[in-house]
């Protein structure tokens, strides 16, 4: 169970942090794309998707991308040709092996750490459609330019963040928000980016950050928290907290003031209705996630298998929305292969708009609105 839950915060501080060991040396497998099964087809584009699975614990995260992205390759190959290539996720080892496939492929998927692209931005040379599985990391306070040839499509909790702030500026200005969060660098990144969005939109934002003692909020503070609740009445919390960490929150200042956040507030994955994994706390707080995690009726989720499990394992929350990610940048990668640049997605991470190859780039994902219903997370109308 300890090795289960290390794993587990090693995937997650990996997918919002971009912190990677060194991975083994490269290898490289193929895949077939010939659409009607013949070996003499010649594919309309050739991609590699740049995959760090040998990083020890991130070999996971790696598989669940690959795993998505030959799903969706499979469903529509289209003459198309798909490598998976094996690349160590060191900035210096993903930037060579980024260049060596360049060189040799039409399309170039990866790299999957915010350390391994920003090393390819840096380098300046990026000179074929590259899809990013990740976001730039702009922790330096300075942005950094991003190469026409590049379009990152990761799934980006601030981003989510921002689709917040977005939502309940609409609904609840004017009054003030608290924004909770810990000392985490995620939770600190998401609790700022909420804050910057609000701004001009007649909700105030008051930021608080929590310790926490091995894993659990300081009564005191809980307490204290309550009492500014009573006294300020905000219009409502959004907590840049894990699922456990919010229902800490609801459990001690109730359920009369509402609660938004994003999808670390949701530990389940779909259809899944074991009671003991059910947070009844945590019901009426809304939230945003993917659609492969919250609408099991979307056409895109039905349509694509899930990755199998072990019949005495729990699908995990973080690898499911890695696989996903997968399957939409695969959809991505053919409409470029297709010279389709400007284009909409109905994906399984969400509604995907896109333009790429005509100007500077551009990526941006609507997530559908959620809401915990008998201890599940459960689909709302557009936020």
């Amino acid at each position: 169970m300890l090795y289960k839950w290390a794993r587990l915060a090693l995937v997650t501080c990996f997918l919002f942090n971009g912190l990677c060991p060194p991975a083994l040396a490269n290898t490289t497998t193929a895949g077939a794309a010939d659409p009607d099964g013949g070996a003499d087809t010649i594919p309309l584009a050739s991609i590699a998707l740049l995959l760090p699975l040998r990083s020890g614990p991130l070999g996971e995260a790696a598989d669940a991308v690959r795993g998505g992205f030959l799903s969706a390759y499979e469903r529509d190959k289209n003459g198309l040709a798909v490598t998976v290539i094996e690349a160590a996720d060191t900035p210096g080892d993903m930037l060579a092996a980024y260049q060596a496939a360049s060189k040799k492929y039409d399309i170039v998927v990866g790299p999957l750490s915010r350390t391994g692209l920003t090393a390819i931005i840096q380098s300046g040379k990026v000179d074929k459609p590259t899809i990013a599985l990740t976001q730039p990391d702009f922790s330096g306070g300075k942005e950094i330019a991003l190469p026409a040839q590049l379009l990152p499509v990761g799934l980006s909790i601030e981003a989510e963040a921002r689709q917040v702030a977005g939502w309940v500026g609409a609904d609840y200005a004017p009054g003030t928000v608290f924004v909770l969060s810990t000392s985490a660098a995620w939770q600190k990144r998401v609790a700022n980016a909420f804050v910057q969005q609000i701004q001009g939109s007649g909700l105030h934002a008051d930021l608080m950050t929590l310790n926490l003692e091995d894993g659990t909020f300081n009564a005191g503070a809980l307490a204290q928290l309550q009492q500014r609740i009573e006294s300020e009445k905000p219009r409502l919390l959004f907590a840049a907290l894990n699922a456990d960490q919010a229902r800490q929150i609801r459990s001690a200042v109730g359920q009369e003031t509402p609660i938004f956040g994003i999808s670390q507030l949701n530990p389940l994955t779909l259809n899944d209705n074991n009671p003991e994994h059910q947070i009844p706390e945590l019901n009426g707080v809304r939230l945003l996630d993917i659609p492969w995690q919250v609408e099991a009726d979307h056409p895109a989720v039905m349509i694509y298998p899930h990755q199998p499990v072990a019949a005495d394992q729990r699908r995990n929350a973080d690898l499911e929305r890695l696989y996903a990610l997968g399957i939409d940048a695969f959809r991505i990668a053919h409409e470029i292969a297709a010279r389709n640049t400007v284009f909409q997605i109905d994906g399984v991470t969400g509604q995907l708009r896109i333009s790429f190859g005509v100007g500077m780039p551009s990526f941006e994902r609507i997530e559908p609105a959620a809401a915990y219903q008998n201890g599940i997370v459960t689909p709302l109308g557009a936020p």
